[in-house]
């Protein structure tokens, strides 16, 4: 379970708490609405990265957060934050400098949507094994095909 240490132990128990939940039967369609609108934006691998990245690294610049976002054009990187922003889970804050210096961090809010995300990384980590057997089976079983 090596890839899920950088949760903390709360952060994994919220995790298990949240999957273990059932939602109500009478859903309130503003939160599918907003959930099926958090998956596409975090099914987009840039708004999990820029939160991974920001979760372990804290206040970053925008260059520097560029850096670590391995792949990410410029340009990218500055749709993503500018939604995220939008979305409450970073905040953005701009320096009166020459030349102007920007950086991001994430919102509680953030930070929160990050430790929800945990339970992805503990079910990998639980089902790793499963998953790449499966595969194996289905790439020989095409094979033959």
């Amino acid at each position: 379970m090596s890839g899920i240490s950088r949760f903390t132990p709360e952060q994994i128990a919220t995790a298990k708490r949240h999957a273990k939940a059932t939602p109500p039967d009478d859903l309130d369609p503003r939160i599918e609405a907003l959930v099926n609108d958090l998956i596409g934006r975090v099914a987009d691998k840039w708004t999990m990265l820029i939160l991974e990245v920001l979760g372990e690294k804290g206040t970053l610049r925008f260059t520097r957060l560029g850096e670590l976002v391995e792949g990410i054009s410029q340009k990218m990187l500055t749709q993503t934050l500018r939604q995220m922003e939008r979305d409450g889970l970073v905040a953005r804050t701009v320096y009166p400098v020459v030349p102007p210096k920007v950086e991001y961090q994430l919102t509680p809010l953030g930070a929160s949507l990050g430790a929800a995300f945990c339970g992805v990384w503990i079910w990998a980590a639980e089902n790793l094994k499963q998953v790449e057997r499966a595969r194996v089976q289905f790439d020989e079983k095409a094979k033959t095909v």
